[in-house]
């Protein structure tokens, strides 16, 4: 089956988060234990009825349709890691998970996160077989069956209780509803969800909870060896740097336990992806190949550490047609939301979600680049931006570091934190530039 997204930051002992080196490019808050980044909501465009963006004066809200097609779309498309999965999004296409039709085959503790500081050397000897070694037992092929198909992504063992996270549109399928609140069994009804280990050897799950608007979701196995639950390492997100050499490893076309190599390309870069391209983060971009079914796996940096949840991979297009598979351009959930977000899951089977209170000017799209940033078309009276002092009109340039020069990459900057976090809002009001400390709510 195929989905339309297109191109568009654990147990306490077990799931530590060791930074290596720091990158202040990438306005992410650094430091802390696991769960501690908000979550943020956002301001959309007030104008775009057609983009399903709300009107003028209504107040700001994460959920974001996936764009209509643009003539600008021409030149590159986002395709979902999950199987068989095409995504088409402004700057990023999801890479979903590897999707096949059927007739092609026959309540926990909160977990907590370690930290280290960003100084400390690398562990491993900083080859890309070592990091592979690494990551490569914590990291699980997951295959859904629904109805006369199914699909076929990849998932990152979290703790040794058998929780599992990968993205929302791998396992979307066979979850009911978002948060998880009635978790639908790997064996009944017409779904079932599949995890096989590293060995081989196979265990239903059932879903935890879901977020649609980061694309996340944990699942959970039980009865399983604890010899099979290796849980992986985090590293935060400030200490990702561009031109690092990065490892994926993941399930592309279905094919289990495949690894592959490359840079980390760019830092925050905003892409929208998931089953109905509502997710919008700052993705970290690479150039190690990404294809269906890599969905939900690790991007880890050279001492094995996860950096990203892969989630989309981009692929060219040309009008109506497009080609699938690894063109140089992939993207990952940052660690630090995928960590905040896994904790939130896990304890309560739905995440939060930070809000601004704003909405955009008419006319704004999704995509589309600002010469100075995006213009704000309303402040909701008595909400952060409000209280922070923003006023209608104000032009956003950035938020603590990252430039915000298209809706969705202001989307992605209040989203990238938790609820309750302050950040600064760099704007421009009457051509005067100002700052605003604004403490981000929750939605």
């Amino acid at each position: 089956m195929t989905h339309n997204n297109a191109p568009q930051n654990p147990r306490p002992d077990d799931w530590a988060w060791q930074p290596t080196q720091p990158q202040p490019a990438a306005g992410h808050a650094p430091g802390g234990t696991f769960g501690q980044y908000p979550n943020p909501e956002n301001g959309y465009p007030a104008n775009a009825a057609s983009a399903g963006y709300p009107a003028p004066g209504a107040p700001v809200t994460q959920t974001l349709p996936a764009p209509a097609a643009a003539p600008r779309r021409s030149r590159a498309a986002m395709l979902v890691a999950s199987t068989a999965i095409a995504a088409v999004v402004g700057a990023g296409a999801g890479v979903g998970g590897y999707t096949w039709m059927a007739t092609q085959y026959g309540g926990s503790t909160s977990p907590g996160v370690t930290t280290v500081p960003v100084a400390q050397p690398a562990t491993l000897d900083g080859t890309i077989t070592a990091a592979a070694e690494k990551i490569s037992p914590s990291v699980v092929t997951i295959t859904v069956r629904s109805g006369q198909g199914g699909s076929i992504g990849s998932g990152v063992v979290l703790d040794t209780e058998g929780h599992i996270l990968t993205n929302d549109h791998v396992v979307s399928e066979s979850s009911s509803t978002e948060g998880g609140a009635n978790p639908q069994s790997a064996s009944t009804g017409t779904s079932s969800i599949t995890v096989t280990f590293e060995d081989g050897s196979t265990a239903p799950a059932t879903v935890v909870g879901t977020s649609e608007k980061n694309d996340l979701a944990v699942i959970k196995v039980t009865g399983e060896k604890a010899s099979l639950l290796k849980p992986a390492t985090f590293a935060e997100s400030s200490s990702v740097i561009v031109g690092e050499s990065v490892v994926a490893v993941g399930a592309p076309l279905g094919l289990s336990e495949t690894v592959t190599s490359g840079i980390v390309s760019a830092t925050a870069r905003p892409v929208r992806s998931g089953t109905s391209g509502n997710a919008v983060y700052q993705a970290v971009q690479t150039d190690a190949a990404i294809n269906p079914g890599n969905s939900g796996g690790a991007l880890v940096n050279l001492n094995g550490q996860v950096i990203g949840i892969n989630a989309a991979g981009a692929s060219l297009s040309s009008g109506s047609e497009q080609s699938s598979g690894n063109i140089g351009l992939g993207f990952a959930i940052p660690s630090d939301v995928a960590a905040r977000v896994a904790k939130e899951l896990i304890a309560d089977g739905k995440a939060s979600d930070a809000v601004l209170g704003i909405s955009l000017q008419a006319g704004d799209s999704a995509t589309d680049t600002t010469s100075q940033g995006v213009a704000l078309g309303q402040v909701i009276s008595g909400g952060p931006a409000a209280k922070a002092g923003l006023q209608t009109g104000d032009v956003i340039t950035a938020v603590d570091d990252v430039h915000t020069t298209t809706a969705d990459g202001l989307i992605a900057a209040i989203r990238f934190h938790a609820p309750g976090t302050t950040v600064t809002v760099h704007y421009l009001r009457n051509e005067q530039a100002g700052t605003a400390q604004v403490t981000l709510g929750s939605a």
